[in-house]
């Protein structure tokens, strides 16, 4: 064999290599051994002193198309992974250096009793940032009044949820209706198991919105609510004009999401969205032992709970209707009754660190609770204010 054969044959080694250096990943996910078959033929080629003739030549060019054209197909087929973090350089330092924009808090404060508290001013709320304290450039107590709702309400329809199908339509319904004002706040409807499908993309038609709930009448195989959070927050709510409010209606299993909860968490706090979460757990029976509201107990109640409390929102746990338009008609009225809290960041850098956020009230208020998101990671991002 000709030595411009022998360098072609080194080549495609080589290639081949980084290859499967660059997908190692990949490769353990998928068991692809192909491509280390395929080296070892060209190793086997070039270690034989070049014995081969142009008669393998030809079936060597079929199989590593074959194989590139089936490693294309299985990408294409893949779920879509979430953005990337932006990178930075070898040495730690931003290649562009950008600064933050402003961060918005919406911020609920209730009582002992859980009853939402009105008059507060900007001087009885104390921001910190990384326990850094930080100046509040605008402020206001009439949130409810001044911002329309985009609300995106997520239903899970995987085989966990597959007898409680009409409890999770009419708890979606319930939401929809007791929640959102006619003529000036938007909702869209989405399912998730296997797929992700948007049924009914943001509308104040509550006739639409009946019709897309309702039509649902089959369930998937997995679940990815994770991934579910993940694509509304950065599809949909991201540009949302208003405040962003995400309800999720599951039993709080995830079975096939490519995010994780970190994940789902990160997206929320930095798209400024909050979720309340409403647990399918206990279906339709009025009283079920360990999901009483605020009883949890399990990985799966815990992640409602999470996902929700960190971008500022609430989980619910009951399978009683009637407590469950309570639980609805007490979102409305916190949604009525936050305070809307801007400030600069002092420390202006896009860095990828998470800012922990916390919000304190004025001595003398020590009998009042505060609730907002917990911070948010500090990565370059477009976000409509």
């Amino acid at each position: 064999m000709s030595l411009d054969i022998c360098s072609y044959l080194v080549g495609i080694r080589f290639r081949f290599s980084t290859l499967v250096e660059g997908n190692e990943v990949a490769l353990r996910r998928h068991q692809s051994a192909g491509l280390h078959q395929l080296e070892g033929i060209v190793n086997h080629l070039i270690q034989a002193n070049m014995k081969a003739s142009f008669y393998f030549l030809p079936r060597l060019l079929l199989l590593t198309f074959a194989f590139a054209l089936a490693g294309q197909v299985r990408a294409q087929q893949q779920k879509p992974q979430p953005s990337p973090t932006p990178q930075v350089n070898e040495q730690g330092q931003e290649s562009i250096t950008t600064f933050i924009r402003r961060v918005r808090l919406p911020i609920t404060v209730v009582d002992k009793k859980g009853q939402f508290v009105p008059g507060l001013t900007r001087n009885d709320f104390l921001i910190l940032e990384d326990r850094v304290p930080q100046q509040i450039e605008t402020f206001s107590d009439d949130l409810g009044q001044s911002l329309p709702l985009y609300v995106a309400v997520l239903m899970d329809t995987s085989p966990s949820t597959a007898g409680k199908l009409k409890f999770e339509q009419e708890s979606a319904m319930n939401f929809i209706q007791t929640v959102v004002r006619a003529r000036k706040d938007q909702v869209l409807f989405a399912t998730f198991d296997d797929d992700i499908n948007l049924r009914q993309d943001f509308t104040n038609k509550l006739d639409l919105l009946d019709r897309a709930v309702f039509s649902v009448k089959q369930t998937g195989n997995q679940t990815a609510l994770f991934d579910a959070v993940w694509q509304f927050c950065d599809e949909k709510l991201r540009t949302a004009a208003g405040r962003r409010v995400l309800v999720v209606i599951s039993d709080g299993e995830d079975t096939y999401s490519r995010a994780n909860i970190r994940d789902a968490i990160d997206i929320a706090q930095r798209t400024e969205t909050t979720i309340f979460a409403i647990s399918t757990k206990a279906g339709f029976l009025s009283t079920v032992p360990g999901v009483e509201a605020g009883d949890v107990k399990d990985k799966k109640d815990r992640a409602l709970t999470t996902l929700a409390e960190e971008t500022g929102g609430v989980a619910f746990f009951t399978g009683d209707m009637l407590s469950l338009e309570r639980s609805f008609t007490k979102i409305s009225k916190e949604l009525r009754a936050q305070y809307l809290v801007t400030y600069k960041p002092i420390n202006d850098r896009y860095d990828g660190s998470f800012r922990k956020i916390e919000v304190k009230l004025a001595e003398g208020r020590g009998d009042l609770k505060v609730r907002t998101k917990h911070g948010y990671k500090a990565i370059a991002d477009s976000v409509r204010p």
